[in-house]
């Protein structure tokens, strides 16, 4: 598995294709000018050892070796080896809402944002809990199985958005229920379930898909987000949602029914804040869960690959450097 241990790096990959371009630019204005100067074809025989082709070669061979560069900046690694461990812990499956009405902006920057957030700090967390990532709008899927391997669980989750899911709508009992079949096979007590939503659901009854999950010893916890007042929901293109009306949209918490989920699933109901998420507590009374032995694969090491960027950077960049403007006597180059 190959990922970059500093992605942010990776944007300046879009000024890889501009500096043939301004190079270009920069060729045309030079040629415009020698033209102002004379004529074109007497000012090119006072420069007879002038080399066009040299000057492309040159700059795509810094414009490749800055590729490189970039991408050892980012730093590449690769898991070395995959280990199988024993722990001791719980199992716990994120069930998050990814539908339209996560898009408001009651949190910072938005209710999605926040909740990716919050999950990943609560990863930081986990030593030998294992968890997993369910996404859900109208229909849900597993985005990451049950796993040890946080660092891959953080990997999925940063990839999370509201086009997760191509059906719109709310169907947290099918997400409880989809949770609920994604438990490894060796758990059978430390089980549980954090539905992270603002509880508009439109879909199935999640309060019976509790009631199942907590008879088959699944703990349902439930994270409110958004305000009971309500707020609008963002597109793509800046307006705000409207109905078939011409009716902005308001999506409001329901606490309600996040409470009758968390009571039927012998859980507990937290309404998220900006600066308290909510998922503390709940890890709290995760942690007095009977610990069972769980046998985990996960990647024990990571092999960095950054300095073969940097050596092929270094390399392109000497060749460039040894490459003159003149033309070659053997005409290697043009």
């Amino acid at each position: 598995m190959l990922f970059f241990a500093n992605e942010r790096f990776l944007w300046l990959l879009l000024l890889v294709p501009l500096i043939p371009v301004v190079y270009a630019l920069v060729v045309r204005s030079r040629r415009k000018r020698i033209e102002d100067f004379g004529q074109r074809d007497l000012v090119e025989e006072l420069m007879p050892s002038r080399s066009v082709s040299k000057g492309w070669i040159k700059i795509l061979l810094f414009d490749l070796a800055f590729f490189f560069f970039v991408i050892g900046l980012a730093r590449p690694q690769i898991g070395a080896k995959l280990s199988q461990r024993e722990t001791k812990g719980a199992e716990i499956m994120i069930c998050l809402d990814v539908s339209n009405s996560m898009l408001a902006k009651d949190y910072s920057p938005n209710r999605l944002e926040r909740a990716k957030l919050a999950i990943s700090r609560m990863v930081d967390k986990l030593q030998d809990d294992r968890i997993g990532l369910i996404v859900f709008a109208g229909s849900s899927f597993v985005q990451l199985p049950i796993t040890a391997d946080y660092v891959s669980a953080k990997m999925f989750l940063n990839s999370i958005s509201t086009q997760s899911v191509p059906i719109q709508g709310t169907a947290i009992g099918d997400a409880i229920l989809t949770a609920s079949r994604s438990f490894s096979a060796q758990s059978d007590k430390s089980r549980a379930i954090v539905v992270i939503t603002d509880g508009e659901n439109h879909e199935d009854d999640p309060v019976e898909a509790a009631t199942q999950a907590a008879e088959a010893g699944i703990k349902v916890y439930t994270i409110g987000v958004g305000s009971t007042q309500g707020q609008p929901i963002p597109m793509d293109d800046g307006e705000l949602m409207k109905d078939k009306d011409g009716n902005i949209v308001v999506t409001r918490l329901d606490e309600e029914t996040l409470k009758q989920i968390a009571k039927a699933g012998n859980g507990a109901y937290v309404h998220a804040g900006n600066e308290e998420f909510g998922l503390n507590p709940i890890i709290e009374d995760l942690n007095k869960l009977e610990a069972e032995r769980l046998n985990s694969v996960v990647f024990e090491e990571y092999d960095e690959q950054y300095m073969y960027f940097f050596a092929a950077a270094l390399i392109l960049l000497v060749i460039e450097s040894l490459i003159g403007n003149r033309r070659s006597k053997r005409r290697l180059f043009e």
